[in-house]
């Protein structure tokens, strides 16, 4: 049987057997209705988590009650997953799945990596990305048992670790039979202030609009006393189509009878103000003790214990449902969040905090909740207090709860009695608020602080804290201006010169670039990031000893791995990027934008499937910043344009372009259109690529971005050769090289001779030997490999066949180890007309299989297990057993053992 009016909708959630839905709508739509249909008619495990008001900010709360029925199967996962999963709900390796209490979980770190002498709150926080593989493998193997369908209600009100974490693992489903199917109020963040829900967003959705006329009146004719007459044009009217308020108006009419309905306060009030008013009343026929229970109850859904028989008339109502018992502890749900809130607020204000004291005097084992408690209680300032909720705030933090740090302090200073204290813990609430990446939470949290003090120490720190936050937005200016006024306090001065090269960066701006550079005296990070093309081997050379200084702190790392990046030591980015992460992941979760900085390095490296998966993820942080956002999409267009999914490319390139303005966020820019010109080359389309590349410099010739530009000079050579071009884009090579000539990387002396190369032909051998010759230049192999490809069509032409033969055997064979199906078709035609026969079909059909394919397959060729792979690419083994089954009737195999001999004839070894 479905929901009245809502016929559609229970057929799509009924339909869900893998994947992902949805559902939103106003409060009393239906939502939970259609969760709770859905679970009735499942017909395996159905595992559940409702968001609590109440838990909101004790992290990872929502995971614990998710997992809670299935603790006993998590003893099966690898060690590390099983410790992260376990700890991340306060129980220890030796936990048996008893269902033994836990201690208080912490949500992941969305943190911001901070340059050399930056504070980054390390000390152990749960790995992110380790919890997410942990959670998926969990239910990837309860699915091989039985069909799962994971429940999750009132998302606005599940912490935020818990969310990132199912986020993570919903969108890694495959094809096996595991659906997520959850519920969300439509205002995001209505229960937590701060966008919680933003991990689900890009789901399908499906919106619970107001029921029709036709399908609220049948909804009122079907409730045990169907109003009539004026009644039901005022209830008709009033629910404006929100089913629960139907039904409960109906019920309230029912209950208060028609003389009640018509008198003079018959006229009802706006939905919300009507429903709490509806509930309030329906506690007056409820003994005394149930209602002082449901009050408790109310304030703390865990507050079951010892009230079960005095809720049991609330239970009989309808009110709620008790749940759990035995050593898991009891828990009050409430048919809906309106139902609890009328309770809460049916009682005066004195009442309510009576109440929290009651509960904080129960709770001296578990200072997070009386820290709580004794705030909600709290009639005004209070020092004790404060301290208290800064003291779980701090515990918050070492397990990686951000949000709930964030809270924490905040709502410690409105209970400051000193102004001092007060602004000195909203300045500790915006850092922490930093890591969550939500400016507008930075910012008013900052603005408090400094309408409270005059104290220039706190005032340099709210501007950097903003201005930190607002690296990552398309707030160039504004980040600017408050970074290089934090600077002007001498101890955090070089954070905040870091800090501001970063916003100048994305920007582009030459003042802004200017500006830093002059301040930053002898930083080599903070030179490196405004100019990397000045005194290039000076920098390179520091770079050792900085990582050696950096003492494996992966933050300092990571800062180093991008001064590499930027220097175009790119194997040596790689190498500090991929040691940082994995320090990351040992010791703490990876900080929010980092996926993009270091996917650069791994598509300029030839690790495209890693490259796009850094901007998978970093995607998925949903942190609602356009600016974070469009750099993962020009980087995922990037890794879609080489693999020759050029739509795609195109769609996430266009779409980076439209989150920003190119003209205030140049490296965006720069960088997306890159991306759509080698799209354009990859389908053959030569005016399109040309038009891109020429937007990477400006009219006269000089870089859109210091930085960005330069690598795309040899594509936009290589495009004007085929549409007529040629003198305009030898202007600007020749005006590049000349920029470039104190101190040129090696990369861009091999670009420069491609580009010199394909622009003068009758001078070109020259240049193709120096760049192939160069010695660093087995660090870009895609580039080496089209100077090859280019190489050998020059040689092609001038009858040298046996010497284009051997360079286009050899581009071919990278080629097709990094999957790039558009070179290898051209590479393949240029060979054809060299008089050799396609080559053998066996390693061929790697080309055949996408990039993560492609890595899966190497590294079962290493040996390494399903669940060994999965827990490296994040994926489920399941997923992992898939793209197996897929890939090997395309490879021509049967068995595992026959991959190591398929890659080392493909040279993918």
């Amino acid at each position: 049987m479905t929901m009245v009016g809502r016929e559609s909708e229970s057929a799509a959630v009924l339909g869900l057997t893998s994947g992902v839905l949805i559902l939103t709508g106003e409060p009393g739509a239906g939502k939970s209705t259609l969760l709770g249909l859905a679970a009735d008619r499942h017909r395996g495990r159905v595992l559940r988590m409702t968001g609590s008001e109440s838990e909101a900010n004790l992290t990872f709360a929502g995971l614990h009650q998710l997992l809670r029925p299935v603790l006993a199967e998590a003893a099966r996962l690898p060690g590390r997953q099983r410790s992260a999963l376990l700890g991340a709900m306060g129980l220890g390796d030796d936990f048996g799945g008893d269902g033994s209490g836990p201690a208080e979980p912490g949500d992941a770190h969305l943190g911001e990596a901070e340059p050399d002498g930056v504070d980054t709150g390390r000390g152990g926080p749960p790995d992110r990305l380790l919890l997410g593989v942990a959670l998926l493998t969990l239910l990837s193997d309860l699915a091989r048992q039985s069909p799962v369908l994971v429940v999750a209600d009132d998302l606005q009100w599940i912490d935020a670790g818990s969310l990132e974490l199912i986020a993570f693992a919903a969108r890694r489903i495959g094809d096996e039979p595991l659906a997520v199917l959850a519920a969300a109020r439509d205002r995001a963040g209505e229960g937590t202030g701060s966008g919680a829900t933003a991990p689900f967003s890009g789901f399908p959705l499906l919106t619970l609009d107001p029921l029709d006329a036709t399908a609220a009146g049948l909804l009122l004719d079907r409730q045990p006393y169907p109003p009539t007459g004026s009644r039901r044009l005022r209830i008709l009217d009033q629910a404006a189509g929100n089913p629960l308020a139907l039904i409960e108006l109906a019920r309230a009419n029912g209950v208060c009878g028609a003389d009640s309905a018509e008198s003079a306060d018959g006229e009802l009030l706006p939905p919300t103000d009507r429903l709490m008013r509806v509930f309030a009343a329906d506690l007056e026929a409820l003994p005394e003790a149930t209602r002082q229970a449901l009050l408790l109850v109310a304030a703390d859904d865990r507050a079951v214990p010892g009230r079960v028989e005095a809720l049991a008339p609330a239970e009989a109502a309808g009110l709620l449902r008790i749940t759990g018992g035995g050593r898991d502890g009891w828990r009050a749900r409430f048919r809906h969040p309106l139902i609890r809130s009328a309770i809460y607020h049916s009682v005066p204000l004195a009442a309510r905090r009576q109440a929290h004291r009651d509960l904080a005097t129960l709770l001296g084992a578990e200072p997070d909740r009386r820290a709580w408690h004794l705030a909600a209680a709290a009639e005004g300032p209070d020092e004790e207090i404060a301290a208290a909720l800064e003291e779980s705030a701090a515990r918050a933090r070492e397990r990686g709860g951000y949000t709930a740090t964030t809270t924490a302090l905040e709502r410690a200073a409105e209970l400051s009695p000193g102004r001092r204290d007060r602004a000195r813990r909203l300045v500790a609430a915006a850092g922490a608020a930093v890591s969550t990446g939500q400016p507008h939470w930075v910012r008013r949290l900052a603005a408090q602080a400094a309408a409270l003090t005059d104290d220039p120490e706190l005032s340099a720190e709210a501007s950097l804290r903003v201005g930190q936050v607002l690296t990552l937005s398309t707030e160039h200016d504004t980040a600017m201006s408050l970074l290089l006024r934090a600077a002007e306090d001498p101890k955090l001065r070089r954070v905040a010169l870091s800090s501001a090269s970063v916003a100048g960066f994305y920007s582009g701006d030459e003042e802004y670039r200017r500006t830093v550079r002059a301040r930053a005296h002898d930083d080599p990070w903070t030179l490196a990031v405004t100019d990397p093309t000045a005194h290039r081997s000076e920098r390179v050379a520091a770079i050792p000893a900085l990582v050696e200084r950096a003492d494996g702190d992966p933050a300092r790392l990571i800062s180093l791995g991008a001064m590499a990046w930027l220097l175009d030591e790119t194997a040596l980015a790689v190498r500090i990027f991929d040691d940082a992460l994995h320090r990351w992941r040992l010791g703490g979760s990876v900080p929010i934008g980092l996926g993009c900085s270091a996917g650069w390095s791994y598509l300029d490296h030839g690790r495209w499937a890693q490259a796009r998966t850094a901007a998978v993820n970093t995607n998925s942080a949903g942190a609602g910043l356009p600016h974070l956002d469009a750099a993962a999409r020009s980087l995922e267009a990037a890794a879609l344009a080489l693999t020759g999914r050029t739509d795609e490319a195109r769609t996430a390139g266009s779409v980076a372009l439209s989150l920003v303005d190119p003209h205030r966020s140049r490296a965006i820019a720069v960088r997306a259109r890159w991306a759509l010109g080698m799209a354009a080359v990859a389908d053959g389309d030569h005016v399109g690529a040309y038009e891109q590349f020429r937007l990477l410099f400006t009219a006269d010739g000089d870089p859109v971005h210091y930085a960005c530009s330069y690598p795309g000079v040899a594509e936009l050579a290589a495009a004007a050769v085929r549409t007529g071009h040629g003198a305009e884009a030898a202007a600007i090579v020749e005006r590049t090289a000349y920029r470039l000539a104190d101190d040129p990387s090696p990369r861009m002396r091999i670009l420069i001779h491609r580009a010199r190369a394909l622009l003068e032909p009758s001078r070109a051998e020259p240049h193709f030997t120096a760049a192939l010759a160069e010695p660093a230049g087995g660090q870009w192999p895609f580039e080496r490999a089209q100077i090859l490809l280019d190489h050998a069509e020059w040689l092609r032409r001038r009858h040298r066949i046996t010497e284009a033969r051997h360079q286009l055997n050899t581009a071919l064979e990278t080629f097709r180890r990094l999957g790039a199906p558009s070179w290898i078709d051209r590479t393949q035609a240029e060979l054809r007309a060299a008089g050799v026969e396609s080559a053998p079909a066996g390693p061929d059909a790697l080309t055949s299989l996408s990039p993560q394919q492609q890595h899966i397959i190497r590294l079962a060729a290493q040996g390494l297990s399903n669940r060994e792979i999965g827990e490296r690419l994040f994926l489920s083994p399941r997923t992992v057993g898939s793209h197996l089954y897929r890939s090997f009737p395309k490879l021509g195999v049967t068995a595992r053992s026959q991959l190591r001999d398929l890659i080392e004839a493909s040279g993918q070894s």
